[in-house]
């Protein structure tokens, strides 16, 4: 397996698009420019696409859920993101082929996975006291629940836009736009936690306002968050395709059920047309004609 820069990876791959496969130049032009996003957020993780493993792609393709791009977009780019790896495999660039076990989501109408309030409290049972980052990782879980926050807005969230007194929080989303966010007695005890714990923590220059560090001192990468959600579900028992988002959906899910209406939900969500948040209403909606169909005596 041999090094290539990633100007001359891009370029190859093109070439290969172009020679090998006879693709139109609007299919090369899409399939390159899925290549380069996930090369340069490989890049922004200190990885190379050569040292890039299923999860680390199963995180990208996270990522891209969690900014709303439609499932039709992500399966293209997933497309163009198995091309590359084939590329890379027939030239020799890697030893084994990552992208194999990558598929692309449903693109026609579904609902997201969620999770109960049960199946968070077991993944945070799941939490050892005792272990280095346990503290920090239960804020983690619950701020993202509690909260409904994206996993970009979480690694980002500073401690200035923290008020534990009046018991809120305030996030940027899309397009450079503020809400505030309630915070619930358990996440405000949570952060309380955290906050003592993360005095112990070296702080690197230019990292001091972040809420969420690692153990270096920096602020934590959305894949780090990823893999914390990803490992705590597994560990919990839960069999679901769990990420950061699922968390979101849960929040959003919890809120409905318990009688919030559609526009407080949207506020907290942050998105910018209802239409978005309505898919909420067909989940609760699908929950309760599973509850009648077993409960009714018609249905036996």
């Amino acid at each position: 397996m041999r090094a290539v820069p990633r100007r001359n990876l891009l370029d190859g791959f093109n070439a290969w698009l172009m020679l090998e496969r006879g693709l139109s130049p609007n299919t090369r032009a899409a399939y390159g420019a899925d290549a380069a996003r996930l090369v340069q957020w490989l890049a922004e993780q200190g990885l190379s696409p050569q040292q890039a493993d299923v999860d680390m792609l199963h995180a990208f393709v996270a990522e891209l859920h969690d900014l709303g791009i439609a499932p039709r977009s992500q399966a293209r780019i997933i497309s163009g993101i198995k091309s590359l790896y084939r590329y890379m495999r027939l030239e020799h660039l890697i030893d084994t082929n990552p992208s194999l076990l990558l598929d692309a989501p449903r693109t026609g109408h579904h609902l997201p996975e969620v999770l109960s309030v049960h199946e968070i409290d077991a993944m945070l049972a799941t939490i050892d006291p005792a272990a280095q980052h346990a503290v920090r990782n239960r804020a983690i879980i619950e701020v993202l629940f509690s909260c409904g926050l994206r996993v970009s807005e979480l690694v980002t969230l500073e401690i200035s836009r923290i008020n534990l007194q009046l018991g809120f929080l305030t996030v940027t989303g899309k397009g450079s736009k503020e809400r505030m966010v309630p915070l619930s007695p358990s996440a405000i005890y949570e952060i309380e936690q955290w906050m003592q714990e993360r005095t112990r923590y070296p702080v690197k220059a230019g990292h001091e306002g972040y809420l969420f560090l690692n153990r270096s001192g920096r602020a934590l990468t959305r894949v780090m968050v990823f893999y914390i959600v990803r490992d705590l579900a597994a560990a919990a028992g839960i069999r679901k395709t769990i990420s950061p988002h699922t968390l979101r959906h849960s929040f959003a899910t919890a809120l409905l059920e318990g009688g919030a209406n559609l526009r407080a939900i949207q506020q907290m969500l942050g998105h910018e047309s209802i239409a978005t948040t309505e898919i909420y209403l067909h989940l609760d909606n699908t929950r309760l004609r599973d509850e009648i169909l077993r409960c009714h005596p018609r249905s036996f």
